[in-house]
């Protein structure tokens, strides 16, 4: 089975930046696409960026040029680096692996607990 472990959420000022880490139980790592997606409450799961075993990378409209999904094979890590945070980035992270690539949180098998991110204005 595989196990995912966020980190690196907080609380930060608007225009501050982050950087979340998602730790990869097992050697298998390499074989997953990794997507980070978020949830605020009342509102659905929404993709934030994923990348493919091959490096492929895709972001949310809302997050692209500020944010950068990247990988660390021999670590098992994963990682999501936020820039010019915003109010509206506010919610829980979470990372997700997956066999196939998607935008969806139905293409993803696997689930980490999530780590808040509070951004103030």
């Amino acid at each position: 089975q595989v196990q995912l472990v966020e980190s690196g959420g907080g609380l930060v000022q608007a225009g501050g930046s982050l950087r979340l880490s998602c730790a990869v139980s097992g050697r298998t790592f390499s074989t997953y696409t990794m997507g980070w997606f978020r949830q605020a409450p009342g509102k659905q799961r929404e993709l934030v960026a994923f990348m493919t075993t091959g490096g492929n990378t895709n972001y949310a409209g809302s997050v692209k040029g500020r944010s950068t999904i990247s990988r660390d094979n021999a670590k098992n890590t994963m990682y999501l680096q936020m820039n010019s945070l915003k109010p509206e980035d506010t919610a829980v992270y979470y990372c997700a692996a997956g066999l196939v690539p998607g935008r969806s949180p139905t293409a993803y098998n696997y689930w980490g607990q999530g780590t808040q991110v509070t951004v103030s204005s």
